[in-house]
């Protein structure tokens, strides 16, 4: 539904290049939630921007719903007719609600449907349909100054879908509400998203986001993607950086002769007794360092460090236990290093597990 290929942005300013966007390939399937995320810098509110082409790319192509907007934007900083017509069906919802003070709630939904021509009636009829979907029928009347920053941003989220659109794009919706209002428009944005068959590509830098509504998700740094796929393929990644942000977890080893490790445990595995069968398995005592869980995509998904007795060739076994668990183990950074000699064992380790555990 969306697709980023060799997208770059380039500001100059007095002499000066700044470089947003350094060759972004990016893929969101049609009718997921796909998340951005990244600190502040990155890139990720220009790549939004570049995606309904307001911001113009310094190079690279942007294709919606199988359009190539670059190709229609032309040489010319205006919109011509068919990009505006391309981005008539491309919702937007802004971080600070961008509504006008001086119109009401149903006035400020009627905005975009009469900069397309439509007639009163209609914009009417489509304002309250559009006001119910949101849940805010009854304060059609009511003007921005009335609202809370929950209401104003539902009101947002009515005005970007009044041209019936396929995509809806949000940029930051949520950071400047409190977490229990987060929650409830990320819940709405996730029921547009069944009810209306809608694409969500949004950008944040609240992990919880995307814990709570992505489907997908990308990683960015210095205006990079440098990981992106499914939440559950991302978590089941050895050394990815994005399961770490997303589940983080510390512990410094007690000793230097102490193998210190990460497990992620995804779905029925983390419901299971796997460290307890671990330890009366091969009678060892294992220290839990930090542990993180939480309910990803209705799927419960978890992260531990635990510290093992002894250097990393004294646990090739264990290791190779765990990982004949279906879990993701990985070596933490506060671990002991494995030799070459350490890392060739852990490739027979499934073997070796069976032996063990007799």
């Amino acid at each position: 539904m969306i697709t980023t290929t060799g997208l770059t942005k380039v500001y100059r300013s007095r002499g000066r290049e700044v470089t947003a966007l350094d060759g972004v390939d990016l893929h969101v399937r049609e009718g997921e939630v796909f998340g951005v995320v990244g600190q502040s810098g990155a890139g990720k509110s220009t790549l939004i921007r570049c995606v309904n082409l307001l911001e113009r790319p310094s190079s690279g192509t942007v294709t919606v719903a199988g359009t190539d907007l670059t190709a229609l934007a032309g040489n010319g900083q205006r919109a011509n007719a068919a990009l505006r017509r391309a981005r008539s069906r491309i919702g937007m919802v802004f971080q600070h609600f961008n509504l006008l003070s001086s119109r009401t709630v149903q006035g400020n939904v009627e905005l975009p449907l009469e900069i397309l021509g439509v007639s009163g009636k209609e914009r009417s009829r489509k304002a309250i349909e559009l006001l119910g979907l949101v849940g805010l029928a009854d304060k059609a009347k009511s003007y921005p100054a009335q609202l809370s920053g929950g209401q104003k941003q539902r009101v947002g989220i009515a005005r970007a879908l009044a041209g019936d659109p396929k995509v809806l794009l949000s940029d930051e919706a949520t950071s400047a509400l409190d977490p229990e209002t987060t929650r409830s428009i990320l819940q709405l944005l996730r029921d547009l998203n069944q009810q209306l068959g809608l694409t969500v590509l949004l950008i944040t830098h609240e992990m919880d986001v995307v814990k709570t509504v992505c489907d997908s998700a990308a990683l960015m740094k210095d205006g990079r993607v440098v990981e992106t796929g499914t939440v559950s393929e991302v978590l089941a990644t050895p050394g990815s950086e994005l399961a770490r942000e997303l589940f983080p977890v510390g512990g410094e080893a007690s000793g230097a002769d102490r193998t210190v490790v990460d497990v992620t445990f995804l779905g029925e595995t983390a419901s299971q007794p796997v460290i307890s069968q671990l330890s009366r398995t091969y009678n060892i005592d294992i220290s839990i360092l930090g542990a993180a869980m939480d309910t990803v995509g209705g799927r419960q998904v978890g992260r531990m460090r635990i510290e093992l007795p002894g250097p990393f060739e004294e646990n090739v076994v264990p290791i190779g236990f765990l990982r004949e668990q279906g879990l993701n183990v990985e070596i933490a950074p506060t671990g002991t290093v494995p030799t070459a000699a350490g890392a060739a064992a852990l490739a027979p380790a499934a073997a070796l597990v069976k032996e063990g555990a007799k």
